[in-house]
């Protein structure tokens, strides 16, 4: 058994069953032991940010890590944003990246580059093998620290002479800690706030947007009329007829404000106080109210839906119905194709368990609403705000959930950032249904000029901004790909094709020609 043998077999013991990998000359041995491992699945992408997108996207529905392999440093750089995002996420990943062999690094090849320091911002735990008979029990570890809990990205870099070399055999696999039981005092504090009679708000996260924790939360609301709020982006959260319904933090600073406005006691579950996503000349950053006493319920790898739990039992709340959202028939829409009725046309056919992955950006300001009542399903969203996630994402999740159709709400402008994957979708039969919304410009970076108190655009920098002469093709594109696709331009037109799509298997893709506005 060589290193790459030992490594696959430490992984599979583990229970890491998929490799999401785009390998290069470094990576051909555990190429090659892939063939000899029958527990592990390989998948290809053809650009490493589909392949670490994929990687997130499987983590967060799986709740256990997938690998990557990746091809030195430039390989792993190339996948580095949905890395970002999969820490933002707390996603368990086990991230493999090639490495010259030990005795070739001095030599300054052209590939030679820090792939250690590429890897220490997105990643909880980093590790270089530094020979054979060390990488199954390295590799044991960066199951380990990836499962956390928080899980985390693990960085494991594999020289190559670490894979082709003789190897004693497998690690064994290593236990993964548990969630850290709630504390006493913060607990308590909570309590007094919630029983203080000032206005109080729950701002969530994490596990604590679990099913069991949203349903806690309800019964803690009712019976102390606090306010729960959802972060504005979450790695996974259950919706629909059945469960509750958590709003949101809105997007932009001065609607987030609004939002907590005379808020006196803020209670964190799994979350950080509220900043802005960006800084506004003349307005505060730190969106908490003047005044307010912010209390830690939990913290990351802690447990919420309990520490929520002992909260409700508190309030004497803990026998409370939870408020749960009634399944609501949305009629098929008509006329021009806006935010508001492609999500009527969504929450019109979106089928019981489906996963959306959301990276609709402003064409999918109404979708959380009018899908508040369709039937229960979980959406992904794009937690660390580095665009590309969406379709390498629906990959994973699909992967990790078979038997359940992945829904794709995808802007156009994000969308082309890791294209790449809808190959994949078709190579691996994926039953993912991916909307591109095509307004044929980055509209967020629009609104943004003027927030940022930019000049008024002239035709240059508007130009920067549009995504025309020549407009994508993205039915064009798919096809090149192997994904079939249709182009709607109208709401009756999308609701056809979505019917078409969700009820056909493997992947397909509609783009949604939006009207202008």
């Amino acid at each position: 058994m060589n290193g790459a043998q030992s490594l696959l077999q430490t992984l599979v013991d583990a229970g890491v069953e998929v490799c999401f990998t785009n390998p290069g000359t470094s990576e051909m041995h555990f190429v090659a032991a892939l063939d000899l491992q029958d527990g592990m699945r390989g998948v290809l992408g053809l650009f490493e940010g589909a392949v670490t997108g994929a990687a997130d996207g499987y983590a967060r529905m799986a709740g256990r890590p997938a690998c990557t392999l990746l091809h030195l440093g430039p390989g792993l750089a190339n996948g580095l944003a949905n890395l970002h995002n999969a820490r933002r996420a707390f996603s368990p990943v086990v991230n493999v990246v090639g490495e010259h062999a030990t005795y070739h690094r001095a030599l300054d090849a052209p590939l030679t580059s820090d792939i250690a320091g590429f890897a220490g911002p997105v990643s909880g735990w980093v590790r270089s093998a530094e020979s054979a008979e060390a990488v199954a029990a390295d590799a044991a570890q960066a199951v380990q620290a990836a499962q956390g809990p928080p899980g985390c990205v693990a960085t494991l870099i594999l020289p190559a002479d670490t894979a082709w070399n003789a190897a004693q055999g497998p690690a064994p696999p290593l236990p993964s800690a548990a969630l850290k039981a709630p504390n006493p005092p913060q607990v308590d504090a909570a309590l007094a706030a919630l029983r203080s009679g000032e206005p109080c708000a729950l701002l969530m996260n994490g596990e604590g947007v679990r099913e069991a924790a949203l349903r806690a939360a309800s019964r803690i609301q009712q019976a102390s009329g606090a306010k729960l709020l959802g972060d504005t982006f979450l790695a996974r959260i259950p919706r629909g007829a059945g469960r509750v319904e958590l709003p949101r933090l809105p997007y932009f600073a001065e609607q987030a404000e609004q939002a907590l406005a005379g808020i006196r006691h803020l209670i964190l579950v799994d979350a950080k106080a509220p900043v802005s996503f960006f800084a506004y000349p003349g307005r505060a950053s730190e969106l908490t109210p003047s005044g307010c006493a912010v209390h830690t319920l939990t913290e990351r790898g802690e447990d919420a839906p309990a520490a929520l739990t002992e909260l409700a039992e508190g309030l004497d709340a803990a026998r409370l119905p939870p408020q749960i959202s009634a399944l609501r028939q949305v009629r098929p829409p008509h006329g021009p194709l806006t935010p508001e009725s492609a999500a009527a046309a969504v929450a019109a056919l979106l089928p019981e368990n489906a996963i959306i992955v959301n990276e609709a950006a402003t064409s999918g300001f109404a979708m959380a609403g009018m899908t508040a009542g369709a039937p229960p399903h979980d959406v992904l969203d794009l937690t660390g705000g580095a665009i590309g996630m969406g379709i390498p994402a629906a990959v994973g999740a699909a992967i990790a959930c078979p038997d359940r159709r992945v829904l794709n709400l995808e802007a156009d402008g994000s969308g082309m950032y890791t294209v790449q994957a809808l190959w994949t979708q078709a190579r691996e039969g994926l039953d993912v249904t991916t909307v591109i919304f095509s307004n044929r410009k980055y509209a967020i970076l629009q609104v943004e000029f003027m927030r940022v108190g930019a000049h008024n655009p002239g035709p240059k920098a508007m130009d920067m901004l549009q995504l025309d002469r020549p407009d994508l093709d993205w039915v064009a594109l798919a096809a090149g790909m192997g994904v079939p696709g249709r182009r709607a331009d109208s709401a009756e037109a999308l609701h056809a094709a979505l019917a078409e799509g969700l009820a056909s298997p493997g992947p397909f893709l509609i783009e949604a020609v939006m009207a202008p506005g």
